[in-house]
């Protein structure tokens, strides 16, 4: 018998700061348990690129962007589908308050908050939520050697406050179970030990509401 198989988990969202490897190991599920997989579609944001040349002038239209647009792609996976029983997303909807929070000023938020609130209420909840924790080097590097274009104007003191954000945000979060990951210790892409080793952990029965997981082995950067 498979280690999940005795699991409620069925719906695992996973996240992290830009670069941690939220969608590598959302691939790297998906391919195991055969899930559904829900990928962030930061692509199609017409701001985005814009926002990283100038937070200041386009952080209300990237904010309201991925609000909307996220909240699209969660009604869709509402409807549930019928040849899996996993699902896989690289992000949780509640994320949006983090870059809000952190980019987002007076009047701006103000409207932020009157509408947050509307549609969060209609998202699905996961059962189990997956912080990978970088440090800052190491988001940095997978940054530039991942080379999008659109992330070429990204700079390290942006990286550090929203690091400094998500581990504030995941601090005080008690929405969900939790498994905080080290991520500069593991290597769940290139070495199946590892990936074994963090596979094992989200599905152990004994597991705590939250939990951090400290992967055995050398520093990677």
């Amino acid at each position: 018998m498979s280690v999940q198989e005795n699991s409620p988990i069925r719906y695992i969202a996973i996240e992290g700061v830009i670069g941690s490897g939220k969608t590598s190991l959302a691939r790297k599920l998906k391919e195991r348990l055969n899930a559904l997989l829900a990928l962030e579609q930061f692509e199609v944001n017409p701001f985005l690129e814009k926002f990283y040349d100038n937070r200041k002038r386009y952080a209300f239209q990237t904010q309201m962007f991925f609000l909307v647009n996220r909240y699209k792609q969660q009604q869709d996976l509402n409807q549930g589908n019928l040849f899996t029983d996993y699902l896989i997303s690289d992000y949780i909807f509640e994320k949006d308050k983090i870059f809000a929070y952190l980019n987002l000023s007076g009047e701006e938020i103000k409207l932020y908050e009157s509408i947050f609130p509307l549609l969060c209420r209609n998202v699905r909840q996961p059962d189990l939520v997956v912080y990978l924790q970088a440090s800052v080097d190491r988001l940095m590097y997978n940054i530039k050697k991942r080379s999008r274009a659109i992330e070429k104007n990204i700079a390290r003191t942006y990286i550090a406050e929203l690091s400094d954000a998500y581990n504030d945000f995941f601090f005080d979060y008690k929405s969900t179970p939790l498994l905080i990951v080290n991520s500069s210790e593991i290597d769940f892409v290139n070495s199946d030990a590892d990936f074994d080793e963090l596979f094992n952990a989200l599905f152990r029965n004994d597991r705590a509401f939250i939990e951090y997981l400290q992967p055995e082995g050398k520093r990677i950067l």
